[in-house]
């Protein structure tokens, strides 16, 4: 019997239970789809948590400033060195912010008035900002406008509000000129400032002109420069932005960049692809397990049909061949099928979820082999069964 031969005889086999094929083929089906979905999914969102990552953490640099610089010399980085780093290439913004321990609890009145009775104030942080703090910090503003060039010249006296600062103070409007009360002197709310995703402290915080700040605060040094790059570029800002923000004295500033995404990127895939791996792989052996059951339960029911081939001249290795290619097709079939149901399964999940799907073509091709190889390894204790069957004992039986 040559192996055409073989395949005819396992093909008849699968085809003459086709109910009991097609179930015992479901088992291998879940098992394969359940680890095309899994890996698939995974793959996906490990993409889309990377891409996440990249978009709101591999983009920011910031650039600490000592708040001391040597005896004799003026501060390390000036208002106007930000642009500087604005003019490199890779950068989208760029804000810088002064701060101090002595601001960092300043009480805030919405009223100059105190009433028994009532809440005398709020503490909150007192800082200096330049104008594109709003696209440095990844925010927005919620009511009013942001400090420009031109109250900075004019050293006004007006704030601006986080949103979480305004709501505590109970300011919700700037229509009407609100003002709070700082170290007993008013100051004009000409913004509130929300969707801060950098820096959220500054939620909380009150935001001064530099000039004004500098005059009633004591807050004239520039603490903090706060860059949001390009995709990619993260690296080499965060190597320039001291150059160009102190020409010689680079080495005393404190540069925080991001690690490198590659890095990350496979650290979260690799982190989701082995947990839902371990789940596809937990469904594949059940599936083998089912294959396995009823071949061994087909064998038993074709006793008779084994002593009669046996009697006929079948070898061993025939008898044993014809159920293990039997089983085998029966794997390989639930693992096309499987593969395709778990493809398009990965393909509705992204589009529900607005996802890019993310699909290994090694993953479609190796799923049916996949499947042939549980048929395989779940079909040979029952065709050893049944090629150790004696003629007369099968026939007899």
């Amino acid at each position: 019997m040559d192996f055409r031969d073989l395949w005819s005889e396992a093909l008849a086999g699968v085809l003459a239970r086709p109910t009991r094929s097609a179930l015992t083929t479901l088992g291998t089906v879940l098992g394969i789809t359940t680890l095309v979905i899994t890996i698939g999914v995974s793959s996906t969102a490990g993409n889309q948590i990377v891409g996440r990552f990249d978009a709101l953490t591999a983009t920011s640099v910031t650039v600490g400033v000592p708040s001391v610089a040597s005896a004799g010399s003026g501060p390390l980085v000036d208002w106007s060195g930000v642009d500087a780093v604005r003019r490199l290439a890779g950068v989208e913004s760029v804000a810088a912010i002064a701060d101090s321990q002595e601001t960092a609890g300043v009480e805030v009145r919405a009223n100059h008035v105190v009433a028994p009775g009532e809440t005398t104030g709020q503490t909150m942080a007192v800082v200096a900002a330049s104008p594109a703090l709003p696209a440095a910090v990844r925010g927005g503003m919620t009511a009013g406008r942001f400090l420009d060039e031109g109250d900075i010249a004019r050293h006004d006296r007006v704030a601006v509000l986080g949103d979480q600062a305004a709501r505590l103070l109970g300011i919700g409007s700037v229509e009407n000129a609100p003002a709070v009360f700082l170290k007993g002197q008013a100051y004009t709310v000409i913004g509130i400032l929300g969707g801060v995703e950098r820096e959220q402290q500054l939620a909380t915080a009150v935001i001064l002109p530099p000039t004004t700040a500098a005059d009633r605060m004591g807050l004239g040094t520039v603490t903090r420069v706060l860059i949001n790059t390009a995709l990619g570029a993260a690296g080499q800002v965060a190597r320039q932005a001291p150059i160009a923000l102190a020409p010689g004295a680079e080495a005393s500033l404190t540069v925080t960049a991001p690690p490198d995404p590659t890095r990350a990127r496979k650290g979260v895939q690799g982190d989701v692809n082995g947990l839902f791996l371990v789940l596809g792989l937990v469904s594949l052996v059940v599936g083998a397990i089912g294959i396995a059951n009823v071949t061994l339960v087909t064998v038993i029911e074709r006793i008779g049909e084994i002593g009669l081939r046996r009697a006929l001249g079948a070898s061993r290795r025939q008898v044993a061949g014809q159920f293990l290619v039997e089983s085998t097709t029966i794997g390989l079939l639930g693992g096309v099928v499987g593969a395709a149901l778990g493809m398009v399964v990965v393909v509705a999940v992204s589009a529900v979820k607005e996802w890019t799907p993310v699909l290994d073509v090694r993953l479609a091709l190796g799923a049916p082999v996949a499947g042939a190889l549980v048929g395989l390894l779940a079909g040979l204790y029952p065709s050893l069964r049944a090629s150790r069957m004696e003629p007369v004992d099968a026939l007899r039986s």
